[in-house]
Formats: C-alpha cells, structure tokens, sequence
C-alpha cells in the first residue's frame, strides 16, 4: 500500500550537472545544478534560480558548458552547489581545478569532469510557472577513459553522480540493468 508523501520534487534520481560560464572578466564560475535535462537531441534546458551568479554570467557571455560530475570529483561537486559565487569571488579557484576555454563556445571547459556539453545560450524562458535555461549543445567532449571502443561514452566507466531528492544524497551510476527498446519487445507480442 502506498503512503501519501504530500508535495515533494518526486523525480529521483536527477543528474548531477555542473555549469560553468565566463563573467565581463573572463572569470570562471561554476554551478551544481540537478534540475535539468535534455529536450531535443541538441538541446538541454536548466532551471536554476534567476539570482545565480552563473545565470547572469551565461547572459553576458551567451554561452555556457555543462559537465556531468563524477564520483571522483563529489566533494567539489557539492561544494559548487553549497558555495555562491555572489559571495565568494574565488569559488572556482579554492577547488583546484582547471579550466579551459571551449574552442566551440565562450565558455570555460572544466578539465576535470569526464563530460561537458559546450552550449550557446538558446533562449530564456521565463513564464509564470516556469524559468529555464536552453542551451543549444554544438558540441559534446569526453575524456577517452570513460569512452567504448566505440568512441561511446560507457556509464559503467563514468561513475556519473545522481542526486537522490528523496533524502538529499549522491549516487553513481554503475552496472547497466537492461538494454533499451529491447528489454520490453517480449511484450509487443502478445
């Protein structure tokens, strides 16, 4: 039997996304971000709050890169996500990393994120119920240890981290369960 829960953010678990873009200065700044996600094959849309510092950096800049944070990097994930660069001018810089500028956008690639999506700046939408953020993704750069010999980008390799909003914790992806559009075909003969 099912409990009622009452209103809770009830998609579990979310990606971890790391967005970064450069300021007037060419300074960088990065943002944890969970709410978002891909809407077209070349698309991705982020709703974050319109008082981030990030946001009003992707709006002078017009672009923006999103990584997908990893079990290696999970300290300093959260960091981006628990630390304001409205507060805190060397936010970028007290982790350590390192960036470098996208030669496809104006926009820092961080080095140590296994995958980032190099994104112009779309659109804004900003409704009554509904502020996003979409990126145009004109290109996608991984790191070889976490490709196939397909030049795929391999899960199991990337140890990707998801938020758990449930509870408010991190996992990372591992064992592949099932392969998609094949697992339920036993069904469509009945």
């Amino acid at each position: 039997m099912k409990k009622d829960l009452g209103v809770v953010a009830a998609v579990c678990p979310m990606p971890v996304l790391m967005v970064a873009a450069y300021d007037e200065n060419e300074k960088v700044n990065v943002m944890n971000a969970a709410w978002g996600q891909i809407c077209d094959n070349d698309k991705i849309i982020l709703f974050l709050g319109e008082d981030r510092k990030t946001l009003a950096n992707m709006k002078v800049s017009k672009a923006f890169t999103v990584a997908l944070a990893d079990e290696a990097h999970v300290k300093e994930a959260d960091f981006f996500g628990i630390a304001s660069g409205n507060r805190m001018d060397d936010k970028f810089e007290r982790t350590g990393f390192h960036a470098v500028k996208s030669d496809k956008v104006h926009a820092p690639v961080i080095e140590e994120f296994p995958v980032c999506m190099e994104c112009e700046l779309a659109e804004i939408v900003n409704t009554e119920n509904v502020f996003g953020v979409v990126g145009k993704i004109v290109n996608v750069k991984a790191n070889e240890e976490v490709l196939d010999e397909k030049g795929k980008v391999d899960v199991s390799r990337l140890h990707a981290l998801m938020f758990d909003q449930f509870r408010s914790g991190y996992y990372a992806t591992g064992e592949k369960v099932a392969q998609a559009w094949n697992a339920g075909v036993g069904l469509m003969k009945k």
